[in-house]
């Protein structure tokens, strides 16, 4: 049976007086006080999917009941057939808010949101709701072609006839329910919107918001440096245990389908090992070590050695040299050497650094992207502009342990380049951080001028960007630090002076909190195929919510950052700024919530 606990605590909070009032009153004044009540209730092994369970009725109890009796009688099959199913994660959802349409309409709601799975609505083929799927079932099992709608929909009438992917539906249903397939889409469904409850290993009832793009998560009341540090050191846990005994990671995963990735980048190899030991000063987690030592020996066969003073990392795959390599090999293996205070990386970091520079015009400061390899002839002048900042970073990294002024001036003729030819306009984060690099050696306001325009000109993008896009955060709070080390240290700028850190502190607290909608509770993690296999991680909701090693990177570098800096960043927040954020997506705005669309 279910864990009698958490059903219990689930019903007793959806059934209380005030949440009961609440939908029932929402429910009411949206669909007339002969609506109908419906309940899911969810629940997961941590393995597989969750299986939902609806119940509907004339009122909030009768619909809760006839949703548990469902529920209670596949478990007592189960009991049965002597496969009892531990529930580990239980949820329920109460809808709010219903409508009915034309199927084809669903188009004008979904384009709205511009981005695939980005669409907060549940479907139902019919009034009663006994044919009914989630939100999260909806998104989890790809029911609505969105993305043929959002990038083929002017050229492909057909799919833009039929939004619901009947096949896709229809799979779900043999698969995990055993049931005859739905025929037909009929030519009206109803779409819902639901509040929700989430209730897992802690026995604690988390309230989900139930609106905008928080939907479906727990509520987080203050994004804090406990919050956030918990999260962090949880998912630096999760890259460890995907590295393999031959310390090779497991790539990534599709969740939605369950498949592991097949493809490999080194790059991304090494920039999750410095992420892992980024985590590590603050979790001290020795029981990591052994499995990042064998991730950094595997990375060892991808290093040639061009000659005795020049060395590169090489893609084998491809037989190719890219910029980038050396540069993120150089941050990980200083970063290694700072925290455990060694220098036992220091030859190959010159040789490394050394490799950058043979692909820097010294005059320009341009660098080349791309050698063959193993004649180390050249292949692209330019691959991707992330190159560029990584280059840089590295060279003012390398002159941080080594004090080879070349490097410095490398550093420095690079970000000459940034300055004229803008590159504010990628909003880069390696940009970012070759700034705070650099700026650790010069007090030339010309650099911090730059470092504090890249935030400045982005800040209104970076606030208003609705996917939970990972590497903002780094950007601000690599820039956050330049900006404070300027004050510190006096830098006489009269731009500085004007520059308006309440703005940028507002910017970074409310991209710490939007990001959250990118990691991976439970109350999301429950809906995939394989459950366990991206639990604590972190996704890209518009890919497909796409787990990527480089993708945990990005989320685990930003947050890192916030979690050290929080008290100087929360000093310039009102609690009025930090409540007026969280009050349009709290778990009763269904009270006062908006419309479906």
């Amino acid at each position: 049976m279910i864990n009698p606990r958490r059903l219990t605590s689930l019903k007793n909070r959806v059934l209380s007086g005030a949440v009961s009032e609440a939908i029932t009153d929402k429910l009411h004044s949206s669909n007339g006080l002969d609506c109908v009540f419906a309940v899911f209730l969810s629940v997961c092994n941590a393995k597989t999917r969750a299986l939902v369970f609806r119940g509907s009725g004339s009122n909030l109890k009768v619909a809760w009941n006839n949703a548990e009796k469902r529920l209670n009688e596949y478990l007592k099959k189960q009991m049965a057939k002597k496969k009892p199913f531990a529930v580990v994660w239980a949820k329920a959802d109460v809808v709010i808010s219903y409508e009915e349409i034309r199927t084809t309409n669903i188009n004008k709601i979904i384009e709205k949101h511009e981005w695939q799975n980005f669409a907060r609505f549940g479907i139902a083929f019919d009034k009663s709701f006994n044919r009914a799927f989630l939100e999260a079932e909806v998104s989890g099992n790809k029911m609505i072609n969105q993305d043929i709608l959002l990038y083929e929909s002017d050229t492909n009438a057909s799919y833009k006839d039929k939004p619901i992917n009947l096949k896709t539906v229809n799979k779900y249903l043999k698969t995990y329910y055993d049931t005859a397939p739905i025929e037909k889409v009929p030519d009206n469904i109803i779409i819902f919107r639901t509040c929700g409850f989430f209730c897992g290993e802690d026995d604690v009832v988390h309230e989900l918001y139930s609106d905008n793009m928080d939907f479906g998560r727990r509520r987080v009341d203050f994004v804090d440096d406990d919050v956030i540090r918990d999260i962090t050191i949880g998912a630096s846990k999760y890259l460890v245990n995907l590295i393999k005994d031959n310390g090779e990671f497991v790539y990534g995963y599709y969740p939605c389908f369950g498949k592991e990735m097949t493809t490999y980048n080194i790059l991304r190899h090494i920039g999750t090992i410095w992420s892992i030991l980024t985590v590590y000063r603050v979790s001290k987690d020795d029981s990591m070590l052994p499995a990042l030592e064998r991730a950094i020996s595997y990375f060892d066969d991808f290093i040639v050695h061009k000659d005795e003073d020049t060395a590169y990392v090489v893609e084998k795959k491809v037989n190719e040299i890219k910029l980038g390599g050396n540069g993120i090999a150089v941050l990980m293996y200083t970063e290694y050497m700072d925290i455990f205070k060694t220098d036992k990386y220091t030859g190959i970091v010159k040789k490394l650094a050394n490799g950058i520079l043979e692909l820097q015009n010294p005059e320009t400061g341009k660098y080349y992207h791309v050698l063959n390899f193993p004649d180390y002839s050249k292949k692209e002048e330019f691959r991707i502009v992330y190159y560029d900042g990584e280059a840089t970073f590295a060279l003012a990294r390398a002159y941080s342990y080594i004090k080879d002024k070349r490097y410095l001036e490398g550093a420095k003729a690079a970000v000459e380049l940034f300055i004229r030819e803008d590159y504010t306009k990628y909003r880069d984060h390696w940009v970012a951080y070759s700034l705070l690099e650099l700026t650790k050696h010069t007090d030339d306001v010309h650099y911090y001028e730059f470092a504090l325009k890249n935030i400045e000109k982005n800040l209104e993008g970076i606030y208003n960007r609705a996917t939970s896009f990972h590497t903002y955060l780094e950007m601000l709070m690599t820039g956050w630090q330049t900006y404070q080390r300027a004050i510190k240290d006096g830098i006489e700028s009269g731009y500085i002076k004007k520059y308006d850190p309440t703005r940028f502190a507002q910017t970074i607290y409310h991209r710490a909190r939007h990001m959250l909608n990118g990691h991976f509770y439970p109350e999301y993690a429950m809906y995939m195929k394989f459950p366990q296999t991206v639990a604590g991680s972190f996704h890209v909701r518009h890919h497909n919510y796409r787990v990527r090693i480089d993708d945990v990177q990005h989320f685990i570098g930003g947050y890192y950052f916030y979690s050290i800096y929080y008290n100087e960043i929360r000093s310039y927040l009102t609690d009025g700024f930090i409540k007026e954020l969280d009050k349009s997506e709290a778990v009763n705005s269904f009270v006062n919530g908006g419309e479906l669309e």
